[in-house]
């Protein structure tokens, strides 16, 4: 789920993207923030009663830095994937750690289950799923939701995008949706081995209920941020990929390709208009953020990628509609013409494999 305003983590040696506001505060550079570990003193939840029941759905890099945190508050994780994975492992500053969770596997979530690191294997429904899919699977773990959701549990969708909500829909969950963004860099490296660079934030909406996630993970390497105005948290961290994102995927090079003028001038122009739909949709975005973002990329080694670059190579289906797709609709919304963010969707879901 690495994507440039994440960092879009990649192999030693390679860069790092910085947050999508073009800050480099200590998140931005790989050893900065400290992680507890697995010594890390319990969250309050857990301290105050029985540990939360946590579960993740996604082994991929967001996914296993989730239950690794939640791990380290002090929860039971269990972790919900397609296809078997031996364990989950996170690697930091070249040092593995096995994490302690349970597992689920299988695209029948009613069937097989593994233990993992003495985790005993059961079901109950759960205090808190977290969904860490590509957006563009999100409807595939609703036999996840079906099985682990009662009521009470908060699901928090833990992708990028502007519309959570919408997305999270097709999950028909029984309780509370929390939307949130997250800015970390890793990379899965093989199944159940993520490869966590740098980066500890979790971005959520104010309120009761991201008041509660940051209680769940109190006592973990993440830190959960509440934000009065998500709205225009979440269009500032699309709006850094709107541009590099698709130009990389298309051309099949790295950032080093904004170095041509002519490239240059259609980044901008993709963000102008996502910067206008933002707008209308009620985001206070301006002019000076097209500029914050293309000095973003202009800070970044030309050697730098991006997910979905990485995902065309792969031939793996792209996040084409979370991120073009977005600023179409958005305009399409509000009468707007979005002519170019309308051109590279175009092609992209030309190119792209059928999303599974």
């Amino acid at each position: 789920m690495t994507t440039p305003a994440e960092a879009c983590a990649t192999e030693p040696g390679d860069h790092a993207l910085p947050a999508p506001d073009g800050q480099r505060g200590p998140e931005a550079h790989p050893g900065a923030e400290a992680h507890p570990g697995p010594d890390a003193q319990p969250g309050p939840e857990a301290q105050a009663g029985r540990p939360a029941r946590v579960a993740v759905i996604g082994a991929g890099a967001i996914g296993g830095v989730l239950a690794e945190a939640a791990c380290d508050a002090g929860h039971e994780v269990t972790l919900c994937v397609r296809t078997p994975v031996p364990r989950l492992v996170i690697v930091r500053h070249g040092k593995p750690r096995t994490v302690p969770v349970r597992i689920l596997t299988g695209d029948d979530p009613a069937g097989g289950e593994q233990e993992t690191a003495g985790v005993r294997p059961g079901s109950a429904t759960a205090d808190w799923i977290l969904l860490a899919t590509k957006a563009h699977q999100t409807a595939s773990a609703r036999p996840w939701i079906d099985r682990l959701a009662g009521p009470g549990t908060v699901v928090v969708v833990v992708q990028n995008g502007v519309d959570h909500a919408a997305r999270a829909a097709s999950l028909a969950a029984p309780g509370p949706v929390l939307p949130a963004l997250i800015y970390v860099a890793a990379r899965r490296t093989t199944p159940g081995r993520i490869r966590h660079q740098w980066g500890h934030r979790v971005v959520v909406p104010q309120g009761e209920h991201g008041a509660a996630l940051a209680t769940l993970l109190a006592g973990s390497g993440l830190q959960v941020e509440q934000e009065a105005d998500f709205q225009t948290a979440a269009w500032r961290k699309l709006l850094s990929n709107v541009a590099a994102n698709p130009i990389t995927a298309l051309t099949t090079r790295t950032l080093s390709v904004l170095g041509d003028p002519d490239v240059r001038a259609l980044a901008e122009g993709l963000l102008a208009e996502a910067v206008a739909a933002a707008g209308a949709e009620g985001a206070r975005l301006s002019a000076a953020d097209i500029g914050a973002t293309m000095d973003l990329y202009d800070g970044l080694s030309p050697d730098v990628g991006t997910s979905m670059l990485e995902d065309r190579q792969a031939g793996r289906p792209t996040e084409h509609d979370l991120i073009s797709g977005a600023v179409v609709r958005a305009a399409d919304r509000h009468g707007l013409d979005a002519p170019l963010n309308r051109a590279v969707l175009t092609l992209l879901a030309a190119s792209s494999p059928p999303a599974t």
